[in-house]
């Protein structure tokens, strides 16, 4: 018999109990539901609602349930309507009637909005953690690298030289900035809705600034209508969470390509990597592919979670159920992604001479040689002119700009002299883009050295909140 069915005079249909039953997913959430319980009672024997014996009571059961399912001594049962609603049969069976006086002033709309809150608060400080493994691995390969030259790219077409560090430092930035995205959300979603009853509190004297000091979050929220159907907090972790997996599914694409035969600038460990069940040959980066496959299961679950909510009148509707599947999902994929890439990319090894001889091809440095000319005081397009002419004549020569003699290049202008070839060797090219942010070995060190002190400002200013 369901807790709230004396109103009603004929049982709920077995397949439409089913339908609305959601402990299937939300039974996650047993730890914060259970913490949560415990500090509403405890607020409810301090204000006067219940006996310091009957908290004493439910405090014991709810202790003991929760050492139970930590054990695996007790199991869920499946025919519960929710975690909710079977903790508290159970507690009622363990303890009594001082178990039917836990739900007094609340509702399990402010409850559950108070779990979810909880739960993805602790999966935000895990995320976070993992995040920082992983920066802490690209940071390291950067710092292996600063002198791997390699080609970089706009439009996939060979560009200008860069390092493997630079590039690699690129994605830390988009990282941290994801690092910071999930510190905003989890400040935003540190606001405690229990106390709100259903939409609109209660008469008991309770004190919602008690429960929201025993559970660790940092004020109790201002409306309670809002309290119970505000899932913005959901919404924006599963938009935080796409442009993790976005940040990693770009990452993902180009560990393919530099994994290919074609490119052969990095070899992927083969721990990291599968075969064919055909071809003996083959070796496969299935772990980057797959990181880019599910970055679209997280981005569907984005736009269900906005569709779910956009229609919604205030102020609590059962649709809201179906806001923890898909989050739960998201924030599982990332979890394990996050893992894998990590392995991944700790693992994997650097070809440094195979991206040195590409960034050698497709005319790498005729932005280096228009620089050399406008430096001799020829005006930037009329260098740029100059430099274009001398590529469409080494095109058809099969030459590079390096193979040129120094007669060749004064057939263009007048303004080269012999000192045009150190100008435009690619160890100078770089060692000269000092600019803050840029791709020298020097302008690399101080990236990373800021980039620490950055992301070290955002930890521990997150957890001093």
């Amino acid at each position: 018999m369901k807790m709230w069915s004396s109103r009603f005079k004929k049982e709920l249909d077995n397949v439409a109990n089913d339908f609305n039953s959601s402990i299937d997913v939300d039974y996650k959430m047993y730890k914060e539901d259970i913490k949560g319980s415990i500090a509403h009672a405890t607020m409810l024997k301090n204000v006067g609602v219940i006996t310091e014996d009957d908290f004493n009571k439910i405090n014991e059961g709810l202790n003991s349930i929760l050492s139970d399912i930590d054990s695996e001594k007790l199991e869920f049962n499946l025919n519960a309507e929710d975690i909710h609603m079977f903790i508290e049969e159970e507690l009622t069976n363990r303890v009594g009637d001082p178990g039917k006086k836990l739900h007094t002033a609340r509702s399990r709309n402010d409850q559950v909005a108070m779990d979810v809150k909880m739960y993805l608060k602790n999966k935000i400080n895990i995320l976070i953690e993992d995040l920082n493994k992983l920066i802490e691995t690209l940071i390291s390969v950067s710092e292996e690298n600063l002198d791997t030259i390699m080609p970089g790219y706009t439009h996939m077409q060979v560009a200008q030289p860069v390092t493997f560090a630079h590039h690699v430092m690129a994605y830390v930035q988009m990282l941290s900035r994801d690092i910071s995205r999930l510190i905003d959300c989890y400040n935003r979603m540190n606001e405690n809705p229990l106390g709100s009853g259903a939409l609109a509190t209660t008469t008991y004297p309770i004190d919602r600034f008690e429960t929201t000091k025993l559970l660790n979050f940092k004020k109790p929220t201002r409306n309670s209508m809002d309290s119970v159907s505000d899932r913005d907090f959901v919404a924006e972790l599963n938009f935080d969470i796409s442009m993790v997996m976005l940040h990693l599914s770009r990452f993902s694409e180009e560990i393919t390509i530099w994994a290919s035969q074609e490119f052969k600038f990095i070899e992927l460990d083969d721990s990291y990597s599968t075969g064919s069940s055909i071809m003996p040959q083959k070796k496969n980066p299935d772990m980057a592919e797959l990181i880019r496959g599910k970055s679209s299961r997280v981005f569907g679950n984005l736009m269900a979670t906005l569709n779910l909510i956009k229609g919604l009148p205030l102020s609590y509707n059962k649709d809201l159920q179906e806001d923890k599947e898909n989050i739960f999902d998201s924030i599982d994929t990332l979890e394990i992604c996050l893992l894998v890439f990590n392995g991944m990319v700790k693992t994997l090894k650097v070809n440094s001479d195979n991206m040195r001889e590409k960034a050698k091809k497709g005319f790498i440095n005729a932005t280096d040689l228009a620089d050399y000319l406008v430096k001799k005081g020829l005006p930037f397009r009329d260098a740029y002119s100059v430099t274009g002419q001398l590529v469409s004549y080494c095109i058809d020569l099969s030459k590079a700009l390096d193979d040129l003699s120094i007669e060749e290049f004064k057939k263009f202008s007048d303004k080269f002299e012999d000192d045009v070839y150190n100008f435009i060797d690619l160890d100078y090219i770089l060692s000269q883009r000092k600019v803050y942010g840029g791709p020298s070995p020097e302008a690399v060190k101080i990236q990373i050295e800021d980039t620490k002190k950055y992301i070290n400002s955002l930890n521990n200013t997150h957890k001093s909140n």
